[in-house]
């Protein structure tokens, strides 16, 4: 069989384990001849692939990033999109695609696949925010970094008796900065699921310090809210997908706390530091079940699915409940476990 694979939306520790796994065990067991689209679904609407063998797949396990390049192309978007992807896959002789994404890639994925394209989901994206799976290879990456960030955090804050606000990724869903603050002993975690307010924030800081404890962390994810509106940060451009570009509530933030109670305050930003570098042996391991598991249900003919971890198993869903909605975290687990750690 001849397939397709292609990588979408950010980049993400664990791709190229992904891609490996899929050439692998679709080259050695099942004698497939395998594609890549470059750059996501722009390479699928530009017809641009490359091969892939077993020989272009040495040595991508531990690297991070993706070798196929990556896009945030929607050709739902693009004048003729749809149209051109249809076409280049017939073209390219494309039997079955392999796309590896999140919520946006494998909505395209969906869409494309009620238009007869024969697809099969991989969940990917740091923020773990896809549903019908426990969890999304990269970020289990993407905790490790930011925890050894605040690590080190705690070591200058305690220094200056400063309090430094530590902004990570997390658009709509806050699972990174929950389990990197609570792993990395933060004096408070914000989340987009619930508003924050700024007050609150301050008056704990401000009990920390009366306590004695000169020196805080404060965890926000990107896509935090205060619960006044005050703080909001808005840049007015949007992606394909119709998504705001986010980034900057982390100053914003640090500078309201110092205004408000006199400690110094200062903000780190781990932006891409998140997505790159060497992913995790946990994620590689994920990643690698997910890529045997995606071929595997191509020869099964289970498409428009999407393969999941429930439950330590590889299981198949649709696509459908994949994209439906965003999986995000219960604010129980930041007050019922973070919380207790704040004073």
């Amino acid at each position: 069989m001849r397939v397709g694979v292609l990588t979408g939306g950010g980049d993400c520790p664990g791709l190229n384990a992904v891609i490996r796994a899929v050439v692998r065990k679709g080259q050695v067991s099942y004698g497939d001849e395998l594609v890549g689209f470059i750059d996501g679904w722009r390479g699928v609407i530009e017809g641009v692939v490359m091969p892939l063998d077993i020989e272009h797949c040495r040595g991508i396990l531990p690297r991070g990033g993706t070798i196929l390049g990556t896009s945030r192309t929607n050709p739902f978007k693009i004048t003729g999109g749809v149209e051109a992807a249809l076409s280049s896959l017939a073209e390219h002789r494309i039997e079955a695609l392999v796309a590896i994404g999140g919520e946006d890639t494998l909505g395209v994925a969906h869409r494309l696949g009620e238009r007869g394209v024969r697809v099969v989901g991989v969940p990917k994206t740091i923020d773990n925010d896809l549903s019908a799976t426990e969890v999304t290879f990269g970020f289990h990456t993407a905790v490790q970094i930011a925890t050894d960030a605040i690590d080190r955090l705690h070591t200058t804050a305690e220094s200056h008796d400063r309090v430094i606000v530590c902004e990570v990724m997390g658009r709509h869903a806050g699972w990174i900065a929950t389990y990197a603050g609570i792993a990395g002993g933060a004096a408070e975690i914000l989340v987009p699921e619930e508003p924050f307010d700024i007050e609150v924030v301050c008056d704990s800081l401000r009990r920390r310090h009366q306590a004695g404890r000169f020196a805080s962390i404060v965890v926000v994810a990107e896509g935090a809210k205060p619960r006044e509106g005050t703080l909001s940060v808005r840049s007015g451009e949007l992606d394909q997908f119709g998504h705001e570009r986010l980034g900057g509530i982390g100053s914003l933030l640090a500078a309201e706390i110092e205004n408000r109670t006199g400690f110094e305050s200062r903000v780190t930003i781990l932006g891409h530091i998140q997505r790159g570098g060497t992913p995790t042996a946990y994620d590689r391991v994920l990643a690698t079940r997910f890529g045997v598991a995606a071929i595997e249900a191509v020869h099964d003919g289970e498409f428009d699915t999407m393969v999941a971890l429930r439950a330590d198993h590889i299981v198949r869903v649709p696509l459908a409940d994949a994209v439906s909605t965003l999986k995000t975290v219960d604010p129980a687990l930041v007050h019922d476990v973070a919380e207790a750690f704040f004073a």
